[in-house]
Order: structure tokens, then C-alpha cells, then sequence
């Protein structure tokens, strides 16, 4: 008789709690105090975009007091000190608190599910930078709570920002009294601090974190954007680091970095910022750049004409961009030789950026063409940013230039390159993610209406402002008087300023609007190509069931399309497009390991502002505190333990 074993007793689970100790506590992961402590990728950039939008509006309501200032002579809206200081915040909010943010947040949230990773590098330093990002914007603002507004302009020229203040030994008195440049230096400094990290944090995902066969030459165009970027932001904030560092110490020590009559020499300030600016143009642009060339092959149907082209054009720009800043100092003497040799590199470097234009021309050429709300965006960005391209290459004929020099045809170029370039890619790169990111679709009409108005109101400002600029009108001027010819080609820059507040307030008004009543986004809801659109809508927190092993470039459109013997596009049966939306159940998910929330990184960011404001009102002793929050910030935030899941014991 044969004589069987008892069954193996089954082991009782063991409930899991998370270490209580004075390094842990639990953290919400859902709901309101969830978004104090994610560390999810998508969340973060989600945070970093719509505080990025608050700041575009809070700087487009100082550039409409800037222009109802400016709409007819003797304007009276602003005083000139009044004036100085929503000139000075609307530069400094614009490029510093919505520009390279809103890079950030569409790079935060884009680049993990474009490469077929499940987040960043470093979650925490991710959230760590945008808690920099918010308090250092805080920081800045918070100086009109003391009458110290930043007022020297967004570029803070020394020995304006830099003389000694009164009081000080050896100072002789404040050329800006008051405490502005202060917070605009400490402040700027703060947020370089954050760029940095998030910038050293793209790489290291980019460079590790790429899906199987996801080859450099496989990556999505955007991606490789963000990347350039992100080693110019990595190069490029040190520099003016060290030249705010220098201001703060010139105007509160007395030292004499800038100062002409003890030795110093104002010069060094702009080449320290300029080396700085300029690449900081490219930093702003090409993530517009990456955005727009992702749009196009999507609504053309056809893949990106050249990508090995616009690839090495993008790396070619952030390279040649380092030796072009001394065209924006061609007025100060710099002498001949140096003149020419800059002269000759801004010339230069438009070689890469009109490739990449003719590659995007390519790209539509020929296209079956669908203008949804994405595309014309796209489309305005290609003709808005040819028109500035076109004007700033005339800043390379020298004599030109010294004509041109603090005028508003500069102001006209810039905006062109900028907003034309940069603001036109992103509301494109919002109507085209937008589902993706919330899982609706925006509305298509309103989106058109705020294409057009946008675009209209856009032209209508900033194109008279060259004939102004040729005319005379010098730019960083509070008023003018009446004769001069300049009363007609203002008022109508009013107007178009008021129309681009109106084609904001539309696309404000649709996200309202479709939050609850948009349609439902299918997880490839534009036929794209790229695998962010193979996961479900929105995208959940691991990203993607499983991780996709890439075949070729556009891998998600090669599974959903074939093309026959003469070259027309055939679906496949299998439609990749139904076959990779995945959602796992909530079991299923748990096994998926993802960092846990952590408050630590909000901990460390708070030292900061409490040692910014111990350094502008002088007072050690409130060092003390920033300090010690700041390092125990840290300290937690290393010491926390681990919550990678423990390996199954059979």
C-alpha cells in the first residue's frame, strides 16, 4: 500500500509594512498630498507644466502694462521705475519661469515612454528640481512683498546691477537701490540649481535607460533634442552662475569683479552672460525644434525627411553655439579681428538651422496632409521661426548690427525666434500630447480658433517692431514723445498683444471646457509613430506593461503598417495600434516595482530660499537654519530606505 506525504503546509502571506523609523514615514499615493510627494515622471511633469503656464500668464500680463504703457506718447499707465520692473519680470518670467520649465515638463514626461524606460534615473532629483524651480520663481516674486522688485533688466548689465550699496564699506551708493538685483541674482542662481540637476538627469536616462534596441540613431527625434539641451544647460548655467555670484559680491562686499573705477572691468559681465545667453537660446529653441519634428511626420504620413541630418544639425547648433555670444556686444569696442571672427560664426551657425527647416519641408512635401490643430501649429512654427532666423542673420553684418543694437528691431528678432519658435511648437506639442497626458482630447475647433488668433495677434505685434527699430525707436524706453512717427505702428502692437492674451484665454477656456466633456483618447488617437503611443491614455504609473523590444526607427509604426510593391502604406491585420494598450489590473501592476513617494526632496529644496534670504538681508544667523534643513534634507533623502521589492524564495 502506497503511502503519500502529507501536502507541504502553505505559507501564510505575511503582511508588509514600510519602515517607520525617523528616516520613513508612509506617504500618500493618491489624491491631493500625492503631488507633494511623487516621484512619478508624468506627474512631475505635469506640475512643472502648469506652473510653467501660470508663469506665461503671470509675464504676459506684465508685457500687456508694458504695452498699454507704450500704446500712444507720454504714456502714463507706469512710471519709469514701474516700468523697469515689469520690463525686468516679464524677460526674467518669460525665459527663466515658462521657456525652459515647459521644455522641462514636456522632456519630464516624454522622454521615458519615448525611449521604452518606466521613469528617469533619479526620481527623487527629478522632484527635487521642480521643488527648485517653484520656490526659486517664489523667491524672485517675493521681492515685491519689499519694495525690491527686480529692475535692471533680465540681463542685469553691470555696473548698473553692481555698484556697492550705500552703507556698505566702500560703497558709494546704489546705481539700483533697493534689493532687486539682489533677489534677481540669488534667485536666478536657485534656479540654476534645479536646471542643472534635471538636466544631469536626462542624460544619465537617455545614455542608461534606453529600451532593447533602442539604439542613439533609433531614438525619436525629440529625444535627441532634449539631449543636446541638456548638455547645454549642464555647460551653460555655471557661467552665468559665476557672474551672478560676482554681482551679488560686488553690490553687498565691495569687491571689484565689474567695478571700472577700482580696476574691474564691466565687460566681463557680458561675456559671462553671453556665453551664458546665447546657448540659452538654443536651450529654449530646441526642444521646440524636437516637438515640431515629431508633429510633422505624423500629420504627413511619412517619416522624418533625413532624421540622420536633423540629428547631427541639432548636435551641430548646440556646438557652433558656444562660439557666437560677441555678436551681442558688437557696440562695445571689441575691435576688429574679434568683431570678424564672430561675425563669420553667426553666419555659420544658420547653415545647421536652415538644413533643419529644408528637412521639415521634406517632411510635408508630398505628405498626405491632415491640418488638425497640432500641425498648423507645427507649420506656424516653420514660417514664424524663418521669418527670425532671417533677421538675426542680418545681426551678422557688423555695420548693420551697430545700427540695430538697442533698438526694437532687435526685440522683433528675438520674439520671433522665441515665441514664434518656441511658444508656436509648444501649444502644438500640447494639442498633439495633450491626450496622452489626460486621456481626452482637446477641442479641435477652439484649437484652430486659438491657432489663428494667436498667429494674427503675434504678426500684428512684434512685425512693426522691426520697421520701429529701423526707424529709431530704441528699445528698454518707458515713452516717447509725440511727432516721431513711431504713435500708429505702437498702437497697433497694442492691439495684437491683446489679441494673443485672447487666443490664450480661448485655449484656456478649452481645457475647461474638455476636461469633463472631451472625447475619450484612445491610446493612439493620431496614427502615430513613435512607441509613447502604444501605451494606454493616459499612460499609467509603470508606463508600459512590458518593455518594448525596439526593431527599428518609428518601431510602433512598422507594427501597424507594411507598405505593398509599389510603395502604398498597408495595415497590417494585426493592428499594433489595438495590440499594444495594455493595462494590467491592479494585482498585476503592484508586481511592477516603482520608486515610492518621498517627501525628502521637498525637505532639501526649502533649505534653499531660507539661505537666499539670509544672503539678501544679511543675516547669518538665519544661515544656520537653511543650512541645516537643507543638509538633513539631503541626508534623509540619501538614508531612505529601499523599497525595491525582495526576490521570490521557492
Amino acid at each position: 500500500m502506497a503511502v503519500t506525504a502529507p501536502p507541504a503546509p502553505v505559507p501564510v502571506p505575511q503582511e508588509t509594512k514600510p519602515a517607520r523609523g525617523l528616516l520613513h514615514r508612509p506617504t500618500a499615493t493618491r489624491g491631493f498630498w500625492s503631488w507633494w510627494t511623487t516621484i512619478d515622471h508624468k506627474k512631475i511633469a505635469i506640475l512643472y507644466g502648469g506652473l510653467a503656464l501660470f508663469f506665461f500668464l503671470v509675464g504676459g500680463i506684465e508685457a500687456l502694462f508694458i504695452r498699454l504703457q507704450l500704446a500712444q506718447p507720454n504714456g502714463t499707465v507706469l512710471t519709469a521705475a514701474q516700468y523697469n520692473t515689469f520690463f525686468t519680470m516679464h524677460g526674467t518670467t518669460m525665459i527663466f519661469l515658462m521657456g525652459m520649465p515647459l521644455a522641462v515638463a514636456f522632456g519630464n514626461y516624454l522622454i521615458p515612454v519615448m525611449i521604452g524606460a518606466r521613469d528617469v534615473a533619479f526620481p527623487r532629483l527629478n522632484m527635487f528640481g521642480f521643488w527648485v524651480f517653484l520656490l526659486g520663481g517664489i523667491f524672485i516674486y517675493s521681492g515685491f512683498l519689499w519694495h525690491g522688485a527686480p529692475n535692471g533688466g533680465w540681463f542685469g548689465y553691470t555696473p548698473l546691477t553692481s555698484t556697492p550699496i550705500a552703507g556698505v564699506p566702500g560703497g558709494a551708493g546704489p546705481a539700483l537701490p533697493g534689493q532687486g538685483p539682489n533677489f534677481w541674482a540669488v534667485g536666478l542662481v536657485m534656479l540654476g540649481i534645479g536646471s542643472v540637476a534635471t538636466a544631469l538627469n536626462f542624460i544619465v536616462t537617455i545614455l542608461n535607460m534606453r529600451a532593447p534596441g533602442m539604439t542613439l540613431m533609433r531614438m525619436p527625434a525629440f529625444v535627441w533634442m532634449m539631449f543636446v539641451t541638456a548638455f547645454l544647460t549642464v555647460f551653460a548655467m555655471p557661467c552665468v552662475t559665476a557672474a551672478l555670484i560676482m554681482v551679488f559680491f560686488d553690490r553687498n562686499f565691495s569687491t571689484n569683479f565689474f567695478l571700472a573705477s577700482n580696476g574691474g572691468d564691466p565687460l566681463l559681465y557680458q561675456n559671462l552672460f553671453w556665453l551664458f545667453g546665447h546657448p540659452e537660446v538654443y536651450i529654449l529653441i530646441l526642444p521646440g525644434m524636437g516637438i515640431v519634428s515629431e508633429i510633422l511626420p505624423t500629420f504627413s504620413r511619412k517619416p522624418l525627411f533625413g532624421y540622420a541630418v536633423v540629428v547631427f544639425s541639432g548636435i551641430a547648433i548646440g556646438f557652433l553655439g558656444w562660439g557666437v555670444w560677441a555678436h551681442h556686444m558688437f557696440a562695445t569696442g571689441l575691435g576688429p579681428a574679434v568683431v570678424t571672427a564672430f561675425s563669420l560664426s553667426t553666419m555659420l551657425i544658420a547653415i545647421p538651422t536652415g538644413v533643419k527647416i529644408f528637412n521639415w519641408l521634406g517632411t510635408v512635401w508630398g505628405g498626405s496632409l491632415r491640418l488638425n490643430t497640432p500641425m498648423l501649429f507645427a507649420l506656424g512654427f516653420i514660417a514664424m521661426f524663418t521669418i527670425g532666423g532671417l533677421s538675426g542673420v542680418t545681426h551678422a553684418i557688423v555695420p548693420a548690427d551697430t545700427q540695430q543694437t538697442d533698438t526694437y528691431y532687435v526685440v522683433a528678432h528675438f520674439h520671433y525666434v522665441l515665441f514664434g519658435g518656441l511658444v508656436f511648437a509648444i501649444f502644438g506639442g500640447f494639442f498633439y500630447w495633450w491626450p496622452k497626458v489626460f486621456g481626452r482630447m482637446l477641442d479641435d475647433r477652439m484649437g484652430k480658433i486659438t491657432f489663428w488668433l494667436m498667429l494674427i495677434g503675434f504678426n500684428l505685434t512684434f512685425f512693426p517692431m522691426h520697421i520701429l527699430g529701423l526707424e529709431g525707436m530704441p528699445r528698454r524706453t518707458y515713452t516717447y514723445a509725440p511727432g516721431m512717427g513711431f504713435d500708429g505702428l505702437n498702437l497697433a502692437i497694442t492691439i495684437g498683444a491683446f489679441i494673443i492674451a485672447l487666443s490664450v484665454f480661448v485655449f484656456l477656456v478649452n481645457i475647461v471646457y474638455t476636461a469633463r466633456r472631451g472625447p475619450i483618447a484612445s491610446g493612439d488617437p493620431w496614427d502615430a509613430r513613435t512607441i509613447e503611443w502604444s501605451i494606454p491614455s493616459p499612460a499609467p504609473a509603470y508606463n508600459f506593461a512590458q518593455i518594448p523590444h525596439i526593431r527599428a526607427r518609428d518601431d510602433f509604426w512598422h507594427r501597424k503598417y507594411t507598405e505593398d510593391e509599389e510603395g502604398r502604406l498597408v495595415k497590417l491585420p494585426a493592428g499594433a495600434a489595438d495590440a499594444g494598450e495594455v493595462l494590467l489590473s491592479d494585482e498585476e501592476a503592484s508586481k511592477i516595482h516603482v520608486p515610492s513617494p518621498s517627501y525628502w526632496p521637498l525637505v532639501a529644496s526649502l533649505g534653499l530660499p531660507i539661505l537666499g534670504y539670509a544672503a539678501v538681508f544679511k543675516q547669518p544667523f538665519l544661515a544656520i537654519p537653511g543650512a541645516l534643513v537643507l543638509l538633513y534634507g539631503v541626508y534623509a533623502w540619501a538614508m531612505e530606505p529601499s523599497t525595491a521589492p525582495e526576490p521570490d524564495v521557492e
